[in-house]
């Protein structure tokens, strides 16, 4: 195990940060904090569905599951069992660039979170049978149809993605991947998928609580250290994109849905770099909450959108320009043609009208609100700081994200706007409902 660097203090980020890496590439980040006898444990995995080839979507959402059907030492079910028999808490989610497996526990189970999670990394292919395979692709199909397939609206973002990236993107599928892959793979195409990117040189382990770094190091080592790193981890495709697009695209749907609904996306910027930080302003003073120039104008305004269902926000992709998504759905009585026209004109006016420094002000306080909100929770604390490490390198890095945002000004934004919402860069997905008989 090599020696641990500096702890580290910021403004931005005021808990100790210690890090570490063993000999077989295992990263582990703790930020000490005794105010509670408790310990988070976030483990990101630098892989998502930009990783999966074609022939294999679906595989890294699919491992969310399996990794919950026991490993060589723990029978099915039963890390559930041990964490939550021990008052613990656990999840696990997957999204385009990571796989995130996460317990919360009193600190006097930080070994048993520490060993689970060791044995699930190391052991789960010789524990992974044809049966368990099977009964998991099948939850998978179901989760499909409760969350994209049978919701109104519910596969928006299915449909974005291939509007929004060209076929062979990584971002061009989603997580959720397609049946018919999961369906053909052999157990046999599983288990290397596993061998290939669930290893201690593609991980990052991160514990926030009440934990010393000297503890954490010591038990990572004992638990993760035997496990051997891969010596090849094929990088995902790239995401390189000359910029926003050049033509606009349009998708009209026609379905069970109550009322008329608009998506206008966009491709913006990458996560983390400065341009996406001035989106994520501009999206807070477009479309969050009550004081938003689409809540003003459209919901309170002119009164043709309906005020639970309107907003933007971006999709904080780091490997590619990012999305971002506009939306609104139209008030009874109001055809979508209005609709569409009330939103082009708000969206235009982030260029011919200048965001006033109590928009911003207004903006900036939100992004405050929200960053300490993520951040006074240990398992938020885990996630970002995890984060930070797995996209950026280095978790100190988390620091400079609120100031960042602090630092856009209202010619940022503007030049922002510009640039990434012109008309002709934009993907239009519009939801009609069925005509009744």
């Amino acid at each position: 195990m090599t020696s641990p660097s500096t702890p580290v203090v910021t403004t931005g980020y005021p808990w100790p940060i210690e890090s570490t890496r063993l000999a077989n590439g295992l990263r582990v980040v703790v930020s000490e904090d005794r105010s509670a006898p408790v310990v988070c444990v976030n483990l990101w995995y630098d892989v998502g569905s930009r990783h999966e080839p074609d022939g294999q979507t679906g595989f890294a959402h699919l491992f969310e599951h399996l990794m919950f059907e026991g490993s060589v030492h723990v029978k099915k079910t039963e890390h559930m069992r041990l964490v939550q028999g021990n008052g613990g808490s656990l999840n696990a989610t997957t999204n385009p660039d990571r796989t995130n497996y996460f317990e919360s526990m009193p600190s006097e189970h930080l070994e048993l979170a520490l060993w689970l999670e060791a044995d699930r990394m190391g052991g789960l292919v010789p524990a992974l049978t044809q049966e368990t395979l099977d009964n998991q692709r099948e939850v998978v199909k179901n989760e499909r149809r409760q969350r994209y397939d049978n919701v109104p609206y519910g596969d928006a973002w299915l449909r974005m993605l291939p509007l929004l990236y060209p076929p062979g993107h990584p971002y061009h599928h989603s997580t959720i991947g397609s049946m018919e892959d999961l369906n053909a793979a052999a157990l046999e195409t599983f288990q290397a998928f596993h061998r290939q990117y669930y290893a201690p040189n593609n991980c990052v382990l991160t514990v926030a609580g009440d934990a010393s770094p000297a503890e954490v190091f010591a038990l990572a080592e004992k638990y993760f250290g035997v496990i051997e790193p891969v010596s090849a981890i094929p990088p995902a495709p790239s995401g390189h994109l000359a910029g926003p697009a050049s033509e606009p695209v349009r998708e009209t749907v026609t379905g069970p849905v109550p009322a008329p609904r608009i998506y206008q996306v966009h491709r913006t910027y990458a996560f983390g770099t400065a341009g996406y930080d001035t989106i994520t302003v501009l999206a807070t003073v477009l479309g969050n909450g009550r004081g938003s120039r689409l809540y003003q104008r459209l919901a309170d305004g002119k009164r043709i959108a309906q005020p639970d269902y309107i907003g933007s926000y971006g999709v904080d992709l780091a490997h590619a320009p990012a999305p971002l998504i506009i939306t609104a759905t139209a008030k009874d009585g109001v055809d979508v043609d209005t609709l569409e026209e009330g939103l082009n004109e708000v969206i235009g006016s982030l260029t011919s009208e200048p965001v006033t420094e109590q928009e911003l002000a207004r903006a900036k306080a939100l992004l405050t609100t929200a960053w300490w909100r993520q951040l006074s929770t240990l398992g938020g604390r885990a996630d970002t700081l995890g984060r930070y490490a797995t996209q950026f390198g280095d978790a100190t890095t988390a620091a400079y994200r609120l100031p960042q945002w602090l630092a856009v000004t209202a010619d940022d934004v503007t030049d922002a706007a510009a640039y990434a919402l012109k008309p002709e860069s934009r993907v239009t997905l519009t939801y009609l409902p069925e005509e009744k008989p």
